[in-house]
């Protein structure tokens, strides 16, 4: 019996692409670098600020301005990183299912720590009681320590968990744990991305979702 839900939060929970988009933005424009379209940032997202900037910025952290320009990414979205996001259609009934049905949850990101425990609050309260984002000393994802963490907060075991995410990392990331992984196709990657890198469990909306996650969990 699984017992925990852990859920990836950019692209599978919130979409904060329009915020992370325009975050990008405001920090390339600053230092004169060219705009990136809403698609091209999309497919950037998934494995933190530092990775999203490298592919941003031109010749990345080659560019002597890179670093500058990644903190004004982090100040920018620090600022607005509430201006147009939001849970996905049908995410916080989703939860509140799960939750009456006695499964604990929580949040695993690659995002800043300060940002996955705000927004977390901000949108979901009590139903994910674990937040944990990127900070110095444990390994993001795809590494298993930020899952392990979560996993131990719950006070469950590896075995007892399920992950739910939207990307190549999130796949990558519950391998390392050796747990079932559920792919949304809602997110950041396609459906078809997701199944050519050995995507085992789809789900297209939060019905399906529940639905996967009720056999996985059984």
């Amino acid at each position: 019996m699984k017992k925990a839900i852990l859920f990836d939060m950019d692209g599978t929970l919130l979409n904060t692409l329009e915020d992370l988009y325009r975050s990008t933005n405001a920090a390339l424009q600053k230092y004169g670098f060219p705009a990136r379209t809403l698609e091209e940032v999309r497919q950037f997202v998934g494995n933190g600020a530092v990775n999203l900037m490298r592919k941003a910025v031109p010749e990345g952290e080659e560019n002597p301005h890179f670093w500058d320009c990644l903190q004004a990414f982090r100040e920018h979205y620090g600022e607005h990183l509430n201006d147009h996001t939001g849970p996905y259609e049908g995410v916080i009934g989703l939860l509140q299912r799960l939750s009456d049905e006695g499964y604990l949850m929580a949040i695993v990101s690659n995002k800043p720590d300060f940002a996955v425990r705000e927004l977390s609050k901000k949108f979901f309260g009590a139903l994910i009681p674990v937040s944990i984002g990127e900070s110095e000393g444990i390994r993001r994802k795809p590494a298993p320590d930020t899952v392990k963490q979560a996993a131990k907060e719950l006070g469950v075991r590896m075995e007892e968990c399920i992950y739910v995410g939207d990307s190549e990392v999130d796949l990558q990331t519950a391998e390392n744990c050796r747990i079932p992984c559920v792919s949304v196709t809602w997110g950041f990657r396609d459906r078809k991305l997701l199944k050519s890198l050995g995507a085992r469990h789809l789900a297209a909306d939060t019905e399906e979702l529940y639905r996967v996650l009720q056999q996985l969990g059984s």
